[in-house]
C-alpha cells in the first residue's frame, strides 16, 4: 500500500445525537424561506437550559467536513390561504408557533427576523432514516411549545416516526405476490 498525504490515525465517531423529549432553547435566527411547496419558517436554535446546554454549537463546532450542518432547526410550511385541508393544518401549527412565541416571551409581530434570541420550548422525536439502503434513527424537532412546560415537565414527548413504507417485524410484504397463489381467493 502506498502512502497517503493528509491521513491522520483517527478514530470515526458516530455523532451524538440529542434524545428525544422537551428543551429550553434560544432563537439563534428565523428566516422565511421560499421552495417549490411553499413559503417556510425556518427557525434556528440551540438549547440553554440542562444536561444539553449549548449542544448544537458543539456539535456544529465538532463536524470537520467542508459542508458543516447546524442542526438545530424547526421548518414548518406557513399557510397558503387556499382553504385545503393542508391549509388547515399549516395554520393550526402556526398558531401554536405564534402561541408558544407569546407564552414565553410575551412577543409576536409578524416578523421573524425579531425572534432571534427570543426563548422557546422545542420538542425531539426520533425519526428513522433510510439512506442508500441503510436505515437507522435519529431525532428531530418537530414541535414547539412554551418554556414553562418544558421547565415543569408538563409536555408529552412526541411519538416516534418510523418509515412509513415499511413491512412491520414479524409480517411478510404479499404486495409483490400473486393473487392467485393465496389460498383465500378464488379464480
Amino acid at each position: 500500500m502506498r502512502q497517503y498525504s493528509d491521513v491522520k490515525a483517527a478514530p470515526n465517531k458516530a455523532r451524538e445525537i440529542i434524545p428525544a423529549g422537551g428543551y429550553v432553547a434560544k432563537v439563534n435566527a428565523a428566516v422565511v424561506e421560499t421552495t417549490d411547496y411553499g413559503d417556510r419558517l425556518i427557525i434556528y436554535f440551540d438549547v440553554i437550559e440542562g444536561d444539553y446546554r449549548g449542544f448544537f454549537q458543539k456539535d456544529y463546532s465538532e463536524q470537520n467536513r467542508e459542508d458543516k450542518k447546524w442542526r438545530g432547526i424547526y421548518r414548518m410550511y406557513l399557510p397558503k390561504d387556499d382553504g385545503s385541508e393542508k391549509d388547515s393544518w399549516s395554520k393550526r401549527t402556526l398558531g401554536n408557533v405564534i402561541w408558544s412565541f407569546e407564552a414565553s416571551n410575551n412577543h409576536w409581530d409578524w416578523n421573524e427576523s425579531v425572534l432571534k434570541d427570543k426563548l422557546i420550548g422545542v420538542l425531539f422525536r426520533n425519526k428513522e432514516w433510510e439512506y442508500n439502503g441503510q436505515t437507522g434513527w435519529t431525532t428531530e424537532c418537530c414541535a414547539v411549545t412554551d418554556i414553562e412546560s418544558i421547565r415543569a415537565n408538563k409536555y408529552r414527548t412526541p411519538k416516534d416516526k418510523p418509515l412509513s413504507n415499511k413491512t412491520p417485524a414479524g409480517f411478510t410484504d404479499l404486495s409483490n405476490e400473486e393473487d392467485k397463489d393465496l389460498p383465500w381467493v378464488m379464480n
